[in-house]
């Protein structure tokens, strides 16, 4: 122990470096100083390297024109994505599209024009994915470290450009910047995180337990790059969907194919552009990244492709079901993730004030066009009239605008929520209001268009309370995705979890209660697939989403949604080839010399394998040394 304490604490100024006029001098004394200096050097290099090799690059990207609060543009009259065809100047000056069509794209909240945006054919679709095809070669030869460097540098310029990116984000959205912070930065954050720090262990050679039989073998898994994959993504957070399946496929070895909302064209190209700069600074082929362009009628060309190996889509069931049908013309595989109506059970004695903040967020955040929003509070009946009375009062404080729009304040104004993508709903969510009414609902707030005295878009609809909402009615088994909370009563919790599970959605829920045992008892009996106890959304993050019945199948994110992008082989190999390999014994080589042997030897090696108890696997060993010494 002595010694240990002087290694570690040994005064350097009492070194004797010339072992001179000191009976207790040592050559120790040289070599500890030596030794210590050498190792901290050889740490620096070290240090030095990995940080050459592995640390995030920097990278411009140009910030668009209209990202700038103060940018104005054409206003469009009623606008929507064909305004071109009605207001022919919002076509290109040079306009020559050899016969294909484009998409206006304009600012919901605002109703400025953005750009036109020239919509990619078949042919132009096909093309994209050939260039994705001869990229990825090259590209699912990189290493993990070489990838998790492209992780590292997309994480770096987002989070030192994220006020930018939130402003792309609101201007082709309409949402707000609190939104789009919560739904757009940090989500993809924390996925680029979890990638660098958890996603090579996620696809690292497996090594699986075997059995008797197979002990003398080792079996391994390995997961290998699909090739081109695609991903169908909706409008609602255009950042985020369009990075988060690019940097998991690319992660996985993968090129991509991304299909983006009609929507938002123009955010997403310019977050896309990111990406392509940043693999373009660190010397790779940015065209394992493409983003396609189109009207729906031209998808099939991505869909039915055969170069393309895995399908990610995130949209309405009834296109989902357009996208898994058209999938099966080359089998390829589809994740599919088509919406619910989360319910939010809230157990009896629930606090109501200590969670309604949570319920606001998660009803009303981005204007409520959230997958897994909350579409249904399931409240018991003694605690209804108190939460009713408690959202009616705090939604009626809402305040509904534009971030963007300029004041004299400057250019954040004090809104709660931002515009919905596009008014095309509005005719069916006032109709469900009114039905809902009809059959006895209770409407004291909202429950139509808004008509904004200060912004030029037409895309607001009112935050809507509708109270006292029968469980089978219309507006309570269809996604709203809308602004609208609405209260379903209940007496006891059986009934609650009837509720919760009487839709044809199951993606997921949430449960809240004063005890935390209860809810996830209550959590095990919902058919979804995922639950938040005591909270709301947190199940989005860096975990396998998705969800079952008409909400979808197959999982994104997490180790399971990384590994559906790969391909997983099995490969079994000798544990000791010098020593035991597979041979086939005499009495079941070919030609079969007796049958009646033959059996017996299989017989007996069943039994000495898997029979029940020891005396039985005795008997199948000695009739397997009987049959093979016949």
């Amino acid at each position: 122990m002595h010694s240990l304490f002087y290694v570690l604490f040994h005064p350097l100024n009492t070194l004797n470096l010339w072992l001179e006029d000191d009976p207790n001098a040592s050559i120790v004394d040289v070599l500890y100083l030596f030794t210590t200096f050498s190792a901290f050097g050889i740490w620096l290099v070290f240090d030095r390297y990995q940080k050459a090799v592995n640390s995030a690059v920097p990278f411009r990207h140009p910030a668009p024109e209209a990202a700038d609060p103060n940018w104005h543009s054409r206003v469009i009259p009623n606008a929507n994505l064909r305004s071109h065809l009605q207001v022919p100047d919002l076509l290109p000056l040079q306009f020559g599209g050899g016969g294909r069509d484009y998409i206006t794209c304009f600012d919901p909240a605002n109703s400025l024009h953005l750009t036109s945006a020239l919509a990619d054919d078949a042919r132009s679709i096909e093309a994209k994915i050939k260039r994705a095809k001869n990229a990825q070669i090259k590209w699912c030869e990189t290493s993990f470290g070489e990838r998790r460097r492209v992780m590292r540098s997309l994480l770096k310029w987002l989070v030192e450009n994220q006020e930018l990116c939130a402003r792309v984000a609101c201007r082709d959205s309409g949402k707000t910047m609190v939104d789009a912070a919560l739904g757009e930065i940090l989500t993809t954050c924390s996925k680029l995180e979890w990638l660098i720090n958890h996603g090579e262990r996620a696809l690292q050679t497996e090594t699986r337990y075997s059995n008797l039989m197979m002990s003398y073998k080792k079996s391994q898994i390995i997961y290998e790059p699909k090739g081109v994959v695609s991903a169908i993504v909706s409008w609602n957070y255009p950042l985020h969907n369009a990075w988060s399946p690019i940097i998991a496929s690319i992660f996985a070895g993968n090129a991509i194919v991304l299909k983006a909302s009609e929507h938002v064209i123009w955010s997403t190209e310019w977050f896309v552009g990111a990406i392509h700069k940043c693999l373009e600074v660190l010397g790779y082929d940015a065209d394992i990244v493409q983003t396609v362009c189109c009207w729906p009628d031209q998808a099939e060309a991505l869909t039915k492709s055969p170069l393309i190996k895995h399908i990610t889509f995130i949209g309405s069931e009834e296109v989902g079901r357009k996208v898994a049908m058209a999938a099966t013309e080359h089998l390829t595989p589809v994740t599919l993730e088509l919406g619910g109506k989360d319910p939010a059970i809230i157990l009896p004695d629930t606090d109501l004030q200590k969670w309604v903040s949570i319920w606001m967020r998660g009803i009303f955040q981005n204007s409520g066009q959230n997958c897994i929003g909350i579409e249904r509070l399931i409240v018991h009946s003694e605690q209804y009239d108190e939460l009713y009375d408690i959202l009616t009062d705090r939604v009626a404080k809402l305040r509904f605008g534009s971030v963007l729009a300029p004041t004299r304040e400057g250019y954040i104004n004090t809104v709660d929520c931002g515009s919905m993508i596009s008014n095309d709903r509005f005719n069916v969510l006032e109709e469900l209001v009114f039905q809902a009414q009809e059959d006895g609902a209770r409407v004291d707030i909202g429950g139509k268009e808004l008509l904004h005295t200060s912004c030029e878009g037409r895309s607001y609809f009112q935050a809507t309370v509708v109270g006292d909402a029968r469980p089978n009615s219309r507006i309570a088994q269809v996604e709203l995705f809308a602004p609208i909370a609405l209260l379903i009563r209940y007496d006891d919790i059986d009934e609650a979890i009837t509720i919760a599970n009487g839709t044809r959605y199951g993606l997921g829920a949430s449960v809240f209660g004063p005890h935390q045992d209860l809810c996830i008892e209550v959590a095990k009996e919902l058919h979804c697939g995922m639950v938040s106890v005591n909270d709301f959304g947190v199940f989005y993050v860096n975990l396998p989403f998705g969800g079952t019945k008409s909400s979808g199948y197959g999982r994104f994110g997490g180790p399971e949604g990384l590994r559906a992008l790969t391909n997983p082989k099995a490969i079994v190999t000798d544990r000791w080839p010098s020593f035991v390999q597979t041979s086939i014994p005499k009495v079941l080589d070919y030609p079969i010399r007796s049958l009646v042997r033959s059996w017996d030897f299989v017989h007996g090696l069943t039994m000495l394998l898997y029979a029940d108890g020891y005396r039985a696997r005795f008997n199948g060993l000695l009739q397997l040394t009987k049959a093979s010494r016949r």
